[in-house]
C-alpha cells in the first residue's frame, strides 16, 4: 500500500508540471502583445508597462516560466489585473463554497447510486433491474445544467421547497446553509450517481455468481447478509474508481452550476476571469483545480487499497 501511494505521488509530479506549462501558456495565447490586449481600451504607456512587469513579459520565455513557477511554488499566484486583489486571497474566499458543492455532489451520488446499484444487481433481470436501468439512462442523458434548471422550476419556483439561487454561509445556520446547497448538489451529483449505480450493478452481478457467495448462500446465510457483508465490499472497488473519476468531472461542472444558481464559488471566479481575460486569476484557478483532481485521485487509490487486501498488505 505504501509503495502504491509513493508511486502515485511520483506520478503526480509530471502531471502537475504539464499543467503548469499549460497555465503559463495562457499568457502567450493572448493575441498580439499580451500587455496591450490585457490593458483594455486606450491604455497609457504606464499601464502597459505595469502589466508587462507584473506578468514578467520583459524576460525571455524560459525566464518568464521559471520566474512564474518560482512564485507559484512560494505561494504567490500573482495579482488580479482588474481587482488588484491577490489571486490566492480571491481563491481562498471562493474555494470553500465550491468544496461544499463537490462534497454535496458526492453525498448525492452515494445516497442515490449505491441503493440503486445494489437493488439492480441483486435483482438482475427482474422488474427492479429494468426500472433502475431506465432511471440511470435518463440521468445520464440529462446534462447537469439542464437538471439544475428543471430543479429550479419545479422544486424552487413551483413547490417552493428550496431557494432557487444564492448561497448562505454556515454562520447563518446549518439548516439554511444546507437548503441552499440541496438543488445544486443534486444537479451536480445525478450523473455520478447513475454511473456509480451501473458500476455497482455490473460488479454485483459478477460477485454474486462467484463460488464463495454461492457457498455462503448454500450454508443458509440470509441473502441480505451475503449481499451486504460479503458481496458489496468486493463489488465496491470499480464503483469507487468510477466515483473518483466523476468527482474530477464535477469540479469542472461547477462553472455552469454556480452561474445557474448564482453561487459565488471558484467556478464563478473562473467564469468572470475568463470574460475579463484576467490571466493571473485563470492561471491560479487552473492550478488549484489540477491539485484538487490529483488529491481526489490519491484518495481513490487509498480507498482502492483499503478495499483490496492484496494492496493493503503490500
Amino acid at each position: 500500500m505504501r509503495r502504491l501511494l509513493l508511486r502515485r505521488l511520483a506520478a503526480t509530479v509530471p502531471v502537475l508540471f504539464l499543467v503548469s506549462i499549460l497555465a503559463f501558456s495562457l499568457v502567450q495565447l493572448v493575441p498580439g502583445d499580451p500587455a496591450v490586449t490585457l490593458a483594455g481600451d486606450s491604455p497609457t504607456d504606464a499601464q502597459i508597462a505595469a502589466i508587462r512587469d507584473q506578468l514578467g513579459l520583459n524576460q525571455s520565455l524560459f525566464g518568464q516560466y521559471f520566474s512564474w513557477l518560482g512564485s507559484v511554488l512560494s505561494g504567490d499566484l500573482g495579482t488580479s489585473l482588474f481587482s488588484a486583489q491577490p489571486v490566492l486571497d480571491a481563491i481562498n474566499q471562493r474555494l470553500p463554497v465550491t468544496l461544499y458543492l463537490v462534497l454535496g455532489a458526492l453525498v448525492t451520488a452515494v445516497l442515490l447510486g449505491v441503493p440503486l446499484g445494489v437493488i439492480a444487481g441483486a435483482h438482475h433481470g427482474r422488474i427492479a433491474d429494468r426500472i433502475a436501468s431506465v432511471i440511470t439512462a435518463v440521468a445520464l442523458s440529462a446534462p447537469s445544467y439542464v437538471v439544475g434548471l428543471v430543479l429550479i422550476v419545479f422544486l424552487a419556483n413551483r413547490l417552493q421547497w428550496f431557494p432557487p439561487t444564492g448561497y448562505v454561509d454556515l454562520s447563518a445556520g446549518v439548516g439554511e446553509w444546507a437548503r441552499h446547497l440541496v438543488l445544486p448538489s443534486i444537479a451536480l451529483g445525478l450523473v455520478p450517481a447513475a454511473i456509480l449505480a451501473r458500476q455497482l450493478r455490473s460488479a454485483l452481478i459478477g460477485v454474486l455468481a462467484q463460488d464463495y457467495t454461492r457457498t455462503a448462500t448454500a450454508k443458509g446465510l440470509p441473502r441480505r447478509t451475503v449481499l451486504l457483508k460479503h458481496a458489496l465490499k468486493n463489488a465496491a472497488v470499480p464503483g469507487v474508481t468510477a466515483l473518483g473519476t466523476q468527482m474530477a468531472v464535477v469540479i469542472g461542472s461547477t462553472v455552469l452550476i454556480e452561474q445557474i444558481f448564482g453561487i459565488q464559488g471558484l467556478g464563478a471566479l473562473a467564469y468572470n476571469a475568463a470574460l475579463q481575460q484576467d490571466i493571473p486569476v485563470i492561471q491560479g484557478v487552473v492550478l488549484v483545480c489540477a491539485v484538487a483532481v490529483q488529491v481526489i485521485n490519491l484518495g481513490v487509490d487509498v480507498m482502492y487499497g483499503w478495499l483490496n487486501p492484496k494492496l493493503r498488505a503490500a
